[in-house]
C-alpha cells in the first residue's frame, strides 16, 4: 500500500520524510491564481527519487464552464500544470471536473472536457477527481464518468476517487469503486478523506481519519477496492498527518 499527503511545495522530500510518506502532492502554483508554475531548481532530485510525486492543479480550473473568460485560461492553466509536472517526474495531475451553467446540461461540459483535453500535449496523466456537489458540478455523480470516459477515455486521463466527496455527494461508498471502475477501467488515485459533514450534505470539509462522519469499515473498504496509490488531503500539521497514514497503515 502507497501512502502519503499533499504537502507544501517548498521541500517535498523533507515533507515526505517528516511523515514517512511514500508518495506526495503539491501545487506547482499558486492554488487561488493564475499564476503560470516557476520551474524549480530540484526537479532532477525529484525524478530521481523513490517518493512518488503528484500535482494538483489550481484551484481556479473549470474545464466544463460556459464562461470563455474562464474555460480558455483554464485549458492553459492545466497545459502549464502538466508541463511542470513532466519536469519533476510527477505521475498524474489530479483536476476538479468543473461545473456547467445552470441551465446546460451536463453532456456540454463533458465535451468542453474534450476539447480541452486535444488543446496541448498531455504528457502527464490527467487524473479527474470526484466532487461534493457544489453549484451545477459535472462529477458529483459518480455514474457520470461514464458519459465522461466515452468523450475522453481514448486520451491520458484517469481517475481520483475522493471519499469525502463521494460521502458529501451522496454517493453509496459500498458500491463506488465497482460503479467507477465499471465506466473507466481503473482508478488511479485515491484522496482518502474522512468527513465533517453527513451523507449527502453536498458539503467539501475534510477530517482526520477515523474522526469524522464515514464509517471505517466503508472507507477502508474504498481503499481495499481501488487497490490504488493513497494521498490524504487531512486537516492539520506534520503530526497530524503522519497520525492519519500510520492510522491506514495499521488496517492493511
Amino acid at each position: 500500500m502507497i501512502i502519503g499527503s499533499h504537502v507544501s511545495p517548498k521541500d517535498p522530500l523533507g515533507e515526505a520524510a517528516a511523515r514517512d510518506a511514500d508518495v506526495v502532492q503539491i501545487f506547482t502554483s499558486n492554488p487561488q491564481q493564475w499564476e503560470p508554475p516557476v520551474a524549480r531548481d530540484d526537479g532532477e532530485e525529484l525524478k530521481a527519487s523513490p517518493i512518488g510525486m503528484y500535482v494538483h492543479a489550481p484551484y481556479l480550473l473549470n474545464l466544463a464552464s460556459p464562461n470563455n473568460r474562464v474555460r480558455i485560461p483554464s485549458r492553459k492553466a492545466l497545459a502549464q500544470t502538466v508541463e511542470a509536472a513532466g519536469a519533476i517526474g510527477a505521475l498524474g495531475v489530479i483536476v476538479h471536473g468543473g461545473s456547467v451553467g445552470a441551465d446546460e446540461d451536463d453532456e456540454i461540459g463533458f465535451e468542453r472536457w474534450r476539447k480541452a483535453l486535444e488543446s496541448f500535449d498531455v504528457t502527464v496523466p490527467v487524473l479527474i477527481e470526484n466532487t461534493a456537489g457544489k453549484g451545477n458540478s459535472v462529477m458529483h455523480d459518480l455514474e457520470n464518468y461514464g458519459p465522461l470516459w466515452d468523450s475522453i477515455g481514448d486520451l491520458n486521463v484517469g481517475v481520483c476517487l475522493d471519499t469525502c466527496h463521494a460521502w458529501a455527494a451522496g454517493a453509496d461508498l459500498a458500491t463506488a469503486v465497482d460503479l467507477v471502475v465499471g465506466h473507466t477501467g481503473g482508478i488511479a488515485l485515491v484522496h482518502a478523506n474522512d468527513s465533517k459533514d453527513e451523507a449527502g450534505s453536498r458539503r467539501d470539509r475534510h477530517a482526520n481519519l477515523g474522526e469524522g462522519h464515514i464509517p471505517e469499515e466503508l472507507l477502508i473498504g474504498v481503499i481495499k477496492a481501488a487497490g490504488a496509490p493513497v494521498i490524504v488531503e487531512t486537516p492539520g500539521l506534520v503530526e497530524d498527518q503522519r497520525a492519519d497514514i500510520a492510522w491506514l497503515r495499521e488496517r492493511f
